[in-house]
Formats: structure tokens, sequence, C-alpha cells
């Protein structure tokens, strides 16, 4: 009997290392355990004003006007088909979808708006913050708050989720697989390895670069188990544990919170998992793919052909070179940078957490893949500072958990985000035109808009109103067709045509032969920069009175 007991003491014993509290549970939520936590609240609200706050002020961006034309084809006649030469995945117009057919509701008329459209990164911004929040867990409580503070204020956050492109939810899926499997390892819940397939799903069906993600984060996973073996053999060490185990009493008490033993799953119960996830992916890859079976099966047959054109305009289309997007950190991103790159010597010098060795190679291992394709956008940078935000919260944890450094690390995550806030209100709200900052790339100038209200003030006096006619002959003109939508009358010719509308909008350069063929029944009204470069010139017709 004496034996039974302590093999039943010993089995216990083995339980209790391997219980976690769960995060879904009222015992062990974080939000209950310390005050410290109740800055995430804060944050969150952090992230919402940025994102929120004024999301027309700055006009569409080239790309911008293109995706709103999409959904505004979707949105009017139910029609969206992927094309795999040029554009990415339908998650955005399907998401957006949504949005306008609620804005249409409480508008009483068409919901298609500028600021409906914004919203859709807008929300996904705000929860990649949140995502950020639930690794608690992996990172502790001091550094996931200064993750996502950092997050929340970082210029190139900030200015990409206030832009109707794919960026933004890309990240958010990407994080929400991380987030999702990381809480499956923890508590052996279904419901998070389901939740981990429809992320993976979802970022499939946002953009062609899934494929470098996913294969970093294998090059990650080989790194970090050679590594840590490697690190063991050379210091015998014991094995690295997977979540992070705070000392500071702060956490004590949800370190010590009870839950059920974590068990292994039954082999047919793995199995049933494994397909059931599967088909979930599918389910999903296939749904958006096919728009909802309108396109099938050309539209998943094209999401594999893909590859055959991206990989030709990753090797020729806006070249760069490799130390550009290290550049464009080191200009808007410093903190991130700097900060990363002791929270990845931090990592890798004490290879004591699996989840930061992970996240440290991730780190280099993503920037390393996005600096040797030679085609670079600034948005793509957001997929790089992902990981290296998670380390330099990470950096100011361990930090903060050295009693020498317990004071100073606060001021340090204070300046960090007061500089990245600076420099985040600046660009999205004042510069947000101006190239000569990295992450405002061929943007279109603020003075665009004054084009677009002189339009719509000529259309408004004339009695054709929305139905006037309008010629563009200038080759470059998004995103124009956005701002236009309701005008039935527009025709977007590229090059000098004959013609008789009331309005004319042609390029600079094109005015010598513009003004040859209309003769002298325009006059040129006045001109405005498209972006730079590219000067418009509106001509109206001498007997339509402005």
């Amino acid at each position: 009997m004496k034996q039974v007991s302590v093999r039943t003491r010993r089995r216990k014993s083995r339980v209790r290392r391997l219980s976690l509290p769960s995060l879904g549970t009222q015992e062990s939520s974080p939000w209950a355990h310390n005050r410290l936590w109740w800055w995430g609240v804060g944050v969150l609200a952090a992230a919402a004003v940025l994102r929120l706050l004024l999301p027309t002020l700055k006009p569409l961006h080239h790309d911008e006007g293109v995706n709103g034309n999409f959904l505004v084809t979707l949105f009017r006649t139910g029609y969206y088909h992927y094309d795999p030469s040029n554009f990415h995945g339908p998650t955005l117009y399907y998401f957006a979808l949504v949005i306008t057919g609620i804005n249409s509701i409480f508008h009483w008329g068409s919901g298609l708006s500028t600021f409906a459209i914004r919203l859709v990164p807008a929300f996904f911004g705000i929860g990649v913050i949140w995502l950020v929040l639930c690794l608690r867990r992996q990172l502790g409580t001091f550094a996931t708050l200064s993750a996502a503070a950092i997050a929340t204020v970082s210029p190139g956050f900030v200015y990409f989720s206030r832009y109707f492109i794919h960026e933004t939810l890309f990240v958010f899926f990407t994080l929400g697989i991380v987030v999702a499997w990381m809480q499956y390892r923890e508590n052996g819940k279904p419901v998070y390895f389901l939740l981990a397939a429809a992320s993976a799903g979802l970022l499939f069906a946002t953009k062609e670069t899934w494929i470098i993600t996913v294969a970093v984060w294998l090059c990650a996973l080989l790194c970090t188990r050679f590594y840590l073996s490697l690190h063991r053999n050379l210091f015998g060490e014991r094995e690295p544990q997977s979540a992070h185990r705070s000392k500071n009493k702060e956490n004590a008490a949800q370190e010590a919170a009870p839950n059920l033993a974590l068990e292994p799953p039954r082999e047919s119960d793995a199995l049933w998992l494994y397909a059931t996830a599967a088909l979930v992916f599918a389910t999903i890859g296939i749904l958006f793919y096919s728009s909802f079976f309108t396109n099938f099966p050309t539209g998943v047959y094209d999401s594999v052909r893909t590859f055959g054109y991206w990989t030709k305009t990753g090797r020729t289309d806006d070249p760069h070179a490799w130390f550009t997007y290290f550049d464009w950190l080191r200009k808007e991103e410093a903190p991130i940078l700097l900060l990363g790159s002791i929270g990845i010597a931090i990592a890798l010098f004490q290879a004591r957490h699996r989840f930061a060795v992970f996240t440290a190679f991730w780190s280099l291992g993503i920037l390393a893949a996005y600096s040797l394709i030679t085609y670079k956008t600034p948005w793509l940078t957001l997929s790089i500072m992902l990981p290296w935000t998670l380390m330099a919260g990470h950096a100011l944890g361990q930090c903060y958990e050295r009693m020498s450094l317990r004071v100073v690390t606060p001021l340090v995550t204070v300046a960090a985000v007061a500089f990245s806030l600076y420099q985040a209100i600046d660009i999205s709200f004042f510069h947000y035109d101006d190239d000569s900052y990295a992450y405002v790339y061929a943007h279109t100038r603020r003075d665009f808009e004054s084009l677009v209200h002189e339009v719509e003030s000529i259309a408004a006096s004339n009695p054709a109103g929305k139905d006037i006619g309008i010629t563009i002959m200038s080759p470059e003109h998004w995103p124009m067709p956005w701002y236009l939508r309701d005008y039935t009358h527009v025709g977007y010719w590229g090059h000098v045509v004959e013609t008789s509308e009331p309005m004319v909008i042609a390029l600079e350069p094109q005015t010598l032969d513009v003004e040859r063929v209309l003769g002298g029944r325009y006059r040129r009204y006045s001109s405005h920069d498209l972006r730079p470069g590219n000067l418009l010139v509106l001509y109206v017709r001498k007997d339509i009175q402005p």
C-alpha cells in the first residue's frame, strides 16, 4: 500500500508539472491576478484611437484604389474572381463586403465609402495588438505589455493599419496561427488546434507571401531544435521550458492556479483532429479562392498557379538593395530594431525558453528571406516587424526580472513608446504623403482631393449631375476610379482621344496633344498633383458653367 501511495504521489507531482493554467477560466484569468496587467486595456484603447481616428484623412493610395475597384464590383454585382497574375488573395474584399454591407444598412444607401473600407485594416490592426497580449504565458506580463505597447505605436503598424491593403490581415492571421498553436500546446484543447488551422486557411487566402512565412517557420523550428540540443550538450543545462516562467511575485498566483492535467491525445483522437484541421484549412481556402463556388475550380487552381507569376515579380519588379528593409527599419522603427536585436541575443544566449529561441530564429529568418528578394515594398516590413516586436518585449521583460534593472526598464520602455508614438503621429496624421519618409511609397498627394472636389462641384452645378461625361486620357489615374465610382459616364482611355465630353483629365506631358485635339472648345481649368512626377490637368468645355 505504501508503494502504491509513493507512485501516486510521483504521478501527481508529474501532473502538477504538466498542468498549465487556462486563460479561459475565471480562476486563472490574467486580468484578475495583478494590477499591471490592466495596462493591457489602455494599450488596446490606444491602438483603437491611433487606427480609427480620422481614417479618411489621407487620400487612397494607388493600390487601395485598385482594391477598392474590386470591392465596388463585388458589392454591386456580386462578382469577384481571383487574378493570379497581379493581385492578392480574396479575404480583404470579402471582409470589406461585410463592413460595407453593414454600412449600407445604417446609411440607407450605398455602403461604399472610404471610411467603411478603412475600418477593415483598422479592426485587424487592433486585433494584432490583442493577439500579442494573448502571448503572456510565453513572454511574461511585462514583456507582453511592452511588446503590445511598442506594436501599438509602431509607425508601420499604425500607418498601414490605415491602408486598405492586405498586409494587416496577413499579419493578424500569421500571429493567429502562433497564438492558437501555443494555446493548444498549453492546454491541449482541440479547439485551439482547429483555430490554428482556420488562421492558416485565412493566411493562405490573403496573400501569396504565406509561403515565405511558412518556409521561415519550418527553418526556425529546425534551427531551434538543433540549437537547443547543441546548447544542452555543450553546457549540460536542463531541457528549456516551452512556456515562460516568471520569477516575480505578481505572477505567482497565476503559475499556481489549478487546472486539469495535460495528457497526450490517443492516436485515434489525434488522427481525427488532424483530419478535421486539414478539412478546415481546405474548406476556407477553397471557399475564398473559388469566390464561394462561383469560380470553381479555376480560382483554386489559380491559387497555385500564381507562384509562377510572383516568382517572376520577385526577381524583376521594384528592385531594391538587399539592406533596404534594414534601412527602412532603422529610420522608422529604431526601438523595435534595437530592442529586438537585444532580445534575440538574450534568447539565444540564455536558451532557456523554447518560444523565445524559436521567435529569435523567426526574426532573423524573415528579415533574411525578404532581404534576399529584390522586390521590396514598405508594407512588407510588417511581416518582419512582427517577430522583432515580440523579441523587443522579451528583451524588456528579461531586464525587468533583474532587480538591478527593475526601475530603469520601465523608463526605457516609456522612452521607446514615446519615440515611436511621435513618429507614428507624424507620418499618419501630418506627413502621410511626404515621400521623404520611408513608408510613404508613391502615395497619392493630398492635392489630388482638390481635383476630385472640383469635378464634384462642376457636376453638381450641371443638370446631368453624376451622369455628366468625363474623359480620362491620363494613363496614370488610380485611385480616381474609386472617387468617381458613382459617376456613370467616365471613360478611362489612357491616351489622347477625340472627345466632346464636358470634362477631360490628362497628364501634364499629354497637354500639347490634348489641346491640339480639343481645339478651342475647352479651357484649361486647373492642375493637381496625383503623386510624385504625375501632374493631372483638368479641362472643362467652355459651355459648361462651373
